[in-house]
């Protein structure tokens, strides 16, 4: 009766969820869409897509200077939503993507992007314990973000469905580099799926080299260029995501760059677009949340729109008080509305009345020209600098911007104190080791919030900071400077573009410290809001570009388009779009927009500190060379580095090996350093006598061996080695069969130090006058004593001269 009732409720199972299927599990999905075709006398059509059915296939094309790239789909991982496979040279990457079916709890859009180097793609094992991939490295989560920037702007507003995006470098040639390839492939894997998505998208690295843009720059091209940037463009030409880092490369020679970048990309663009046309799967139908009705919303607009506005032009407010005063309009709109509409929740007044502030504050700015803390558009907020201002430190400076404030710190240290790149990134970046690092670090108290500090990772966002201000200063440091130099910037304060004052604030930090960089670095972001056209929504109307953004700015608005460099250059960008493009006359002026905003921040910066400190601080570290003969290298190191670390323990100091006989000694300050070279000069200092080329000696054997003695030539020099063959002309298997013992005293002659080793040589058998006659009075050819180890060519002259 039991099996009997269960075989019931799995034939009504599927005509129960008919009307409930956006609740079923994924995994449930065709199980039940088989089980109710058969129930409804429906044929259901089998197919196997592992025999092929014309879904298959591949696409190959040219972009920039010859550079193939080839686009394959409808082979691998045939379960997800989509995929596609991106081959430029010979490296590959795979892109999934898969949404689920039903709506998410979230507010926004649940987007996970993720991007994995496997070792096996670029013919490594993983170097660590467990030899396998373990939590993700920092390139592993810049790449991520940089596609997720590349496609979150395109999708629809008010998609709120888990959706995740794989990229899967499958193989790696250490020539081009896979990040880009995994965007193309997102772009392309989204296309072919039934995911609702605006694009597609295509992606170009562009370089510049002999003064001409360069497209898809090979690695080894890409370290001599003087530009790295990332051009993610959509059709007609609009930018979807800019990401750059240069080597002070002129604005007028970046605008060329993303000029040609973005015509590349409409190549790519062009390609998918051919291929979702053919092959791609209709767009699924999504649910869009519930808005407010058009009786809240006039009834919200009537209570609020007056008082909204009174708050937006107030240049009074502060960032707190203007929240404040919002929220208490908003507390008092939903008490009144919560009577008039009993049957609303409060969330969907809540939603009414932040679209109106939204709106309200578009408004102001793109018709009444007004901000809301009353600056004009081009405008920067208040801005103080203080530098040197804690002794023990090597380099501080606080940067003040608003209510933006950013304490920087520059600490120095030995060159063993560089970060060294594992294998893989090595490969996939060829940066294997570097010695300039900056961390951006953001307290939950920067903006009045509780939460985890100091657990040792950063966040992403945080992690994408600390490389943007980095990627800004890393041009301007010296070549060959002698410490590892490490930034650090916490944000005390926050309301918009931290990221920049970390820039402005390490590059005055970084010459209090007296490091002699080329020319200071100041950064600044630029906003965007814009209006679209009624009568065609594509079509841009109106728009407003804001320089030196507030945190509500950001929010509020389209675009954040930071930029950092020098006058008149360009070393660090980064613009997310939030809206499905911009167009390419747009965004040059943005970066003309911002590249005067930058020059007049550094006006400001040179009131306090324009060049580099001269003099060091009294707590500044001293970095010496020091040149150790061969001879005493294993003197000075000792057994097993003794003493080394027995010199770092008392005195502080690093000591680093350059080369075979030429140290780096690092100290933390001036009296550290002579602590350590009276050490130094106490290990090196040769007690014993000098020896004489050519002399003959008294010796002590001291130890005997299979295949030699150790003998003592001065109680204060190490024990010399003579080889078995060096003791008599005679040939013996072992030194016992000379009747010689330990504690005897015998006669070598001395032949200087080995030039590599520094091992005394010292010989025995030419004493032996007999045996040197012989040799000298023969007038025939010179015979080459084989058995010497000292000997030379030149031995070989001197003998046959005679």
């Amino acid at each position: 009766m039991a099996t009997r009732c269960r075989h019931v409720f799995r034939k009504l199972l599927p005509l129960f969820c008919l009307r409930t299927s956006n609740y079923v599990p994924y995994h449930e999905k065709a199980f039940l869409s088989y089980q109710r075709a058969n129930i409804l006398g429906k044929r259901y059509k089998h197919s196997n897509p592992w025999k092929g059915d014309g879904s298959t296939g591949e696409i190959e094309f040219e972009v920039g200077d010859c550079r193939p790239i080839k686009i394959s789909y409808g082979k691998l991982a045939r379960f997800a939503d989509g995929s596609a496979v991106v081959q430029m040279g010979d490296t590959t990457v795979m892109a999934t993507a898969v949404s689920k079916n039903y709506l998410s709890t979230a507010g926004f859009l649940p987007l996970t992007v993720d991007y994995r180097q496997k070792a096996a793609a670029a013919g490594r094992i993983p170097t660590n314990y467990l030899r396998r991939e373990l939590g993700p490295t920092e390139s592993e989560i810049l790449s991520s973000r940089m596609i997720d920037r590349s496609i979150r702007p395109l999708f629809p507003p008010g998609y709120l469905y888990d959706t995740q995006i794989v990229c899967n470098p499958l193989a790696v040639d250490g020539i081009h580099d896979p990040d880009v390839m995994s965007i193309n492939a997102a772009s392309a894997a989204l296309s072919l799926s039934d995911i609702p998505w605006s694009g597609p998208i295509g992606a170009v690295r562009v370089g510049f080299l002999n003064g001409e843009p360069i497209i898809n720059p090979t690695r080894s091209e890409l370290t001599e260029s003087q530009l790295n940037l990332v051009v993610v463009g959509r059709e007609h030409s609009h930018v979807v995501m800019l990401e750059a880092s240069a080597n002070d490369i002129l604005v007028q020679d970046f605008r060329q760059a993303l000029k040609t970048g973005i015509a590349e990309c409409m190549k790519i663009v062009k390609n998918i677009s051919e291929i979702q046309e053919q092959h791609g799967k209709d767009k699924r139908e999504h649910q869009v949340p519930n808005d407010a009705t058009t009786d809240i919303s006039e009834a919200v607009c009537s209570l609020a729109q007056t008082k909204i506005t009174e708050i937006f032009t107030d240049a009074e407010h502060d960032k707190f008080s203007r929240d404040n005063a919002l929220f208490e309009v908003r507390r008092n709109v939903v008490n009144e509305l919560k009577e008039s509409f009993p049957d609303s929740p409060p969330q969907t007044l809540v939603q009414a009345f932040d679209k109106l502030s939204k709106e309200t504050f578009r408004d102001l700015i793109l018709d009444g020209n007004t901000r809301c803390d009353g600056r004009g558009m081009n405008d920067l907020r208040d801005i103080s600098c203080q530098v040197d201002l804690y002794k023990p430190l090597h380099g501080s400076a606080l940067f003040q911007r608003g209510q933006t404030q950013v304490l920087c710190t520059v600490t120095f240290d030995s060159l063993e104190s560089a970060i060294k790149s594992d294998p893989i990134s090595a490969i996939t970046s060829g940066i294997k080791e570097k010695n300039f690092m900056l961390h951006y670090e953001f307290p939950p108290y920067a903006t009045n919030e509780t939460g985890r500090v100091g657990m040792g990772t950063a966040g992403r966002r945080e992690l994408g900071h600390g490389v943007l201000a980095e990627r800004a200063l890393r041009p301007v440091i010296p070549d060959g400077f002698p410490h590892t130099i490490r930034v650090t910037s916490e944000v005390l304060e926050s309301n918009g573009s931290s990221s920049m004052a970390t820039v402005c604030g390490s590059s005055l930090a970084l010459m209090d410290a007296g490091v002699d960089i080329s020319a200071p670095v100041a950064g600044v972001a630029v906003g965007l809001v814009t209006r679209y056209s009624k009568e065609n929504p594509e079509e841009l109307d109106k728009y407003k570009l804001m320089t030196d953004l507030l945190g509500i700015e950001d929010y509020m608005g389209d675009m954040d388009f930071k930029m950092a460099g020098p006058k008149g250059c360009v070393t660090a960008l980064q613009a997310d779009v939030k809206i499905p493009g911009l167009p390419l006359k747009l965004v040059l002026e943005a970066v003309d927009q911002a590249s005067e905003g930058k020059s007049d921040v550094l006006k400001i910066m040179n009131q306090t500190l324009s060049t580099s400190r001269f003099e060091p601080k009294e707590n500044h570290p001293v970095t010496e060379k020091l040149l150790v003969r061969p001879e005493q290298r294993a003197k000075f190191v000792g057994l097993g580095g003794y003493n080394i670390k027995k010199l770092r323990a008392e005195t502080g100091v690093t000591v680093t090996s350059l080369d075979e006989n030429t140290f780096q000694i690092f100290a933390p300050n001036a009296t550290a350093m002579d602590e350590a070279k009276a050490i130094v000069d106490e290990l090196l200092e040769d007690r014993a006598p000098p020896l004489e080329h050519g002399a003959i000696y008294t010796v002590t054997i001291m130890e005997m061996k299979d295949n030699g003695l150790m003998v003592q030539i001065h109680p204060n020099m190490p024990l010399a080695f003579v080889h078995i063959n060096q003791l008599d002309p005679r040939k013996v298997d072992h030194p016992s069969a000379l009747d010689l013992k330990v504690g005897e005293d015998i006669s070598v002659k001395y032949f200087g130090r080995d030039p590599i080793t520094g091992k005394i040589r010292i010989s025995r058998k030419v004493l032996y006058s007999t045996a040197a006659e012989s040799i000298k009075n023969l007038n025939t050819r010179p015979k080459t004593l084989a058995n010497n180890p000292w000997g030379s060519f030149k031995d070989t002259l001197d003998t046959r001269n005679n």
